[in-house]
């Protein structure tokens, strides 16, 4: 049997009424803390991650090490055009995070420099940093590089004569606006993976070149160990297809460029 009412104890109507003010009052508070994380702690964690991506590195502990034996490359599909220069792939060790790398593209090859108003390089690469050589990073340099987009490699035959971005100065460096985001950032497995994208070079003495990012790990999997896909044409011409066409070949991958690390 109930005990009647004394006058010291709350209805069970008005205690209900308490629990659910208490709980309105509790998820009120959760949305506004979830509200005022959203304002304020994400888009400072969305300015490291930017800031992160336009640094000049990614910063690991080691530096990456290639194979001492290049491994061979798959061959590609035969073009729809026969008479195109052949394609070359070189991978450029720029794990260094305080040494630049500078690439020569009508050698194929990496190049001591001792003097960066040298017309004997083209781009210099620092892990995920490149630069070209001319504009600010250079006062001989005609360097310069357009985006062509996500487009089929050896559909670009040609590239264009004028219009290419040089480096520019920044507070603290030089950089080429057309390389800054050359790579896509995975937020999960916080991995850089190259974009499709094909570039056209203006070299540093004027002739032309594309080339094409097909990755940025190293055998001991750090980062920093850039692998291109390029074509050079050594006759001043921005195209890209045999004079006269009279020797047929495909873009099969020549054996690539023997690749040094940086001192």
């Amino acid at each position: 049997m109930n005990e009647p009412f004394d006058g010291t104890r709350q209805p069970d109507s008005e205690i209900n009424k308490k629990k659910k003010l208490w709980r309105n009052l509790f998820l009120l508070n959760l949305c506004v803390s979830l509200l005022l994380i959203g304002i304020f702690w994400l888009p400072s964690k969305l300015e490291q991650v930017g800031d992160f991506l336009d640094s000049p590195s990614v910063n690991l502990p080691e530096e990456g090490k290639m194979a001492q034996k290049p491994v061979e490359e798959v061959l590609e599909p035969e073009p729809k055009v026969t008479n195109l220069l052949s394609t070359q792939v070189t991978t450029i060790n720029a794990s260094s995070e305080k040494e630049y790398v500078y690439f020569d593209f009508s050698s194929g090859k990496p190049v001591n420099i001792l003097d960066t108003s040298s017309l004997e390089w083209d781009l210099a690469f620092r892990r995920g940093k490149v630069i070209s050589n001319g504009g600010a990073s250079s006062r001989l340099g005609k360097a310069g590089l357009l985006d062509l987009g996500e487009v089929e490699f050896d559909e670009v035959m040609e590239v264009p004569t004028d219009n290419y971005i040089q480096d520019a100065a920044t507070k603290t460096e030089m950089e080429n606006p057309v390389l800054l985001k050359w790579y896509n950032y995975n937020y999960f497995s916080h991995k850089l993976t190259a974009k499709k994208n094909i570039y056209a070079l203006r070299t540093a003495d004027g002739k032309f070149a594309k080339f094409q990012f097909l990755s940025f790990y190293c055998d001991n999997k750090e980062a920093g160990c850039i692998k291109i896909r390029y074509v050079y044409q050594d006759n001043g011409s921005n195209s890209f297809l045999r004079e006269g066409g009279a020797f047929a070949t495909t873009s099969t991958v020549s054996p690539p460029p023997e690749t040094t690390n940086p001192l």
